[in-house]
Parts: structure tokens; C-alpha cells; sequence
């Protein structure tokens, strides 16, 4: 070989990489066309929240999400629809409605059920594969009420969990300061419209977990060195941060509480009697990039304790880093991988001064919905970036609060959404289907 060869092959594997030529690309959308599976009559008055997805054994895909009414007397009072799709998602069938609200779906035994929130925590059930239901029976006194939007649900033990919020105090501001989280089991073969088939958790209730919240201490003192909360808040009420519009602070908590298992025997929380399940929840700080943390742990007698997870070092951790924490996130955990997979939304000018974000951002300025992402996990804390699902032509234009299930190769992913004429990202008119195909193939 000629030594002028030589010198053009290296100059070759120096430019591109064994003579071939790389270029950086974009992130382009995995999943930005959808299926609208929900739209609102009258966008400035019924706003569409709470969207659930299920895939069923036999590949029928499981549809709701709730229709609310600030105009009862023209629209009708608030409903949850459900529906069904035999096509992958394609079209959906109208099934039914319901009086109760921000439920989740799930599958127990050769039953469905639907899990609402409110008073009483209500239920209902499908033997039909969602064609038709039984009427909305309580779990509880009707005295209680259950917060929560359409979270996951965890196979363990022959059971199903499901992480809720009790709200223990009603205060002058959105409440997740006084939300207790608590863990939910039931045996997956019974009736789970009875009472008797469910086991509740002890409790946890921010402002007890954390001292200084209510007295406003948290401000200066408490929680130290990471920046929480990273607005001053003003319990029991709204803080103000900026005027015109008004853009207000509520006191720090927890919210919207998603339950897994850790199954790598390696992990430092790994139990191997697989009675130890992890809570993580929105962590409303103000800022970005964390999510809450608790445990619950199966005792001998079948109860179930609450408490903080601890660091190896014997601390106790409360917040944990999450990508997208400031706001709801959905997660699956995939078997054939071995890697939780997580869809939530993503910030990207949470540092800008309240008082000078655009009038069309919602909120403060963490509180940013119009981008969809998705992420994968090993263990619950180093979170790889797997790819922007979708995004809204602006900051108004919400694709967010979205559940997720898997179906073969690919992710079904049901968004909380809005286009232009949605009142704002927080009050969207849509409720749209994606796919993103071949899931697995984004892992690296």
C-alpha cells in the first residue's frame, strides 16, 4: 500500500469514522401526528382532563378521560367518558358514561375496573372488556375524599397496587401540602367493588413529613442547600410572585403519586421478599427536576407501612432527581427490557422571572406543558433521555398529564392536549392518541 494511500485513509478515519461522513441532527418528534379520541364542544367552557389508557390480553385498547362543565346548563354537567378501539387505536367507540371522575383503568382477574377519584373513592365494572359497566359503588365513607389523576398500576403477589392522595385539610390554595400519599392493594381474582377486597397503607402527609410548612419556617430554614422550595410560599394561602397577569406560589407538597417495585437484585433498595414498594409523586417546589419519594413495606399481618426511603449513608431522602418532577408523569415498567419507562413533560425556561414570561405560558414558570418526553430507567434515579413524543405548536398548545401502557413493540400514550383554540395549556380541548412504534429500539 502506497504511503499517499496511507495518508487519505487516515485523513478519512479522522474526518468521518471509517470514511463514513456523520452529521448532527435534531431531535425530531417520535410521535407528534395523533388520533383525536377527545374534543371538547366549547373550549372555553368544558375543558377535557384526566386521560387513561389500558391495552387488554386480546389487543382491544381501553379509553377515558373526563369532560368537565363550567356551563352545565348549555353542555351538561361533568362526565367521564369511556371508549373502546379494535383497530390499534385507529377509531374509537363511545361505550359509556360516568358521574365520576379522573378514574384510571385497569385490568384484575378477567375483570376491568374503572377507579375514580372524589368522595368515597368510587368504582365500577366491566366483564365485557369495557363494552359495558356496572354503577359507581364507594370504597369508603363517602365523608373521605380521594384526589389523584390516572395513575399506574403495579402487579405484585397475586394483587394489584395503586398509589392515591387522601386530602386531610382543606386550605386557601391548591393543597398538596396537606395530601397524604397511601398505597392501595387488593387480590387481583376477587370483586374489587366490595369494600372488604382492599388493604389502604398507612399514611403520610406532607406537612407532617416536613417541619416548617405550615408556619412558613420551610422559606429560610429546613430543607437546605438544593433551592426548595425555590418560591417562597405563604401557608395557607397563595403567595403572590408577579402581577398583571397574577401569577401566585401555593405551599410546597406532593401530588399524583405513581407506585413501582425495585426488581434488580443490585439496587440498594432492592427487597428479595418483594414486600417493599416505592412511591413516586410530583414534587410541587416551585422549580424543576425533582420528584418525591416514599416506601411502603407488607408487614406479616398484611398491613402496609408508609415511610421515607433512606440513603445507604442512613439519611432519609424525601425528594428524588427526576426529569420532568415538577409535574405529572406516567410510568410502565417493561419486563423484556428490564428498564422503567417514564412520558412527562419537560421544561425548558423554568428560570425565567415570573413576571416576564409571555402572556400565553400558563402559570409559573416550571409549570411549562406543551412538550412530551420520555425517558428510561434502570433503577429509579439516572433517567436516559429517549425522546421528544410530541409537541404543541406553542406554549398554549398542551400535550401533557398523559397515561401510557405498552402494546407489543410499541407504547399506546393517551395526552391531556390542546391546539389553538384551547383557553389555555392548563384547560386543553383535545384528548389525543399516539404511538410511538418500536419502543425498545430507542434504548442506547
Amino acid at each position: 500500500m502506497s504511503f499517499r494511500l496511507l495518508l487519505a485513509l487516515d485523513a478519512a478515519l479522522m474526518l468521518g469514522g471509517a470514511g463514513v461522513e456523520t452529521q448532527a441532527q435534531p431531535i425530531r418528534p417520535l410521535a407528534n401526528t395523533y388520533v383525536v379520541v377527545g374534543e371538547s364542544p366549547a373550549p372555553s367552557s368544558v375543558p377535557l382532563y384526566s386521560p387513561s389508557i389500558l391495552r387488554l390480553p386480546s389487543g382491544r385498547l381501553l379509553a377515558a378521560y373526563a369532560q368537565a362543565s363550567k356551563d352545565s346548563k348549555r353542555f351538561g354537567p361533568a362526565q367521564e367518558i369511556l371508549l373502546s378501539s379494535d383497530d390499534h387505536g385507529v377509531t374509537w367507540t363511545r361505550r359509556a358514561t360516568s358521574p365520576e371522575l379522573q378514574g384510571r383503568l385497569f385490568l384484575a382477574g378477567k375483570a376491568v375496573y374503572y377507579l375514580a377519584t372524589g368522595a368515597g373513592l368510587p368504582i365500577q365494572r366491566s366483564a365485557d372488556e369495557g363494552v359495558t359497566w356496572s354503577a359507581p359503588r364507594e370504597l369508603t365513607a363517602h365523608r373521605e375524599v380521594w384526589q389523584q389523576t390516572p395513575a399506574n398500576v403495579w402487579y405484585a403477589n397475586d394483587s394489584v397496587y395503586l398509589a392515591f392522595e387522601h386530602r386531610h385539610a382543606v386550605i386557601d390554595a391548591w393543597g398538596p401540602s396537606e395530601k397524604g400519599l397511601v398505597l392501595l392493594r387488593a387480590r387481583a381474582g376477587t370483586d374489587l367493588t366490595q369494600p372488604a377486597a382492599w388493604t389502604f397503607s398507612s399514611e403520610q402527609v406532607f406537612a407532617d413529613v416536613v417541619p416548617g410548612v405550615r408556619d412558613n419556617a420551610i422559606n429560610t430554614s429546613g430543607l437546605d442547600f438544593f433551592g426548595v422550595p425555590f418560591l417562597r410560599q405563604n401557608y395557607p394561602h397563595r403567595a403572590v410572585v408577579a402581577e398583571s397577569p397574577r401569577r401566585t406560589m401555593p405551599p410546597i407538597g406532593w401530588v399524583e403519586p405513581e407506585v413501582v417495585q425495585i426488581l434488580d437484585p443490585d439496587h440498594d433498595w432492592y427487597d428479595p421478599a418483594g414486600h417493599t414498594f416505592h412511591i413516586l409523586a410530583r414534587a410541587h417546589t416551585g422549580g424543576t427536576g425533582f420528584a418525591c419519594l416514599t416506601k411502603v413495606v407488607e408487614q406479616p399481618d398484611g398491613s402496609m407501612t408508609m415511610s421515607l426511603e433512606r440513603a445507604p449513608s442512613g439519611k432519609p431522602m424525601l425528594y428524588l432527581p427526576v426529569p420532568g418532577g415538577q409535574l405529572r408523569f406516567h410510568l410502565v415498567y417493561d419486563r423484556q427490557t428490564k428498564l422503567y419507562w417514564m412520558v412527562g413533560s419537560q421544561a425548558t425556561d423554568s428560570m425565567r422571572r415570573a413576571d416576564r414570561l409571555p402572556p400565553d405560558r400558563f402559570d409559573l414558570p416550571y409549570n411549562e406543558r406543551h412538550r412530551l418526553v420520555l425517558h428510561f430507567s434502570r433503577n429509579l434515579v439516572d433517567w436516559c433521555f429517549a425522546g421528544l413524543v410530541a409537541v404543541g405548536n406553542g406554549p398554549g398548545e398542551a400535550r401533557h398529564y398523559a397515561s401510557m401502557d405498552i402494546d407489543g413493540d410499541d407504547l399506546v400514550i393517551l395526552s391531556r392536549s390542546g391546539d389553538a383554540r384551547a383557553k389555555s395549556a392548563h384547560e386543553g380541548n383535545l384528548i389525543t392518541f399516539h404511538r410511538v412504534r418500536n419502543f425498545r429500539d430507542l434504548v442506547y
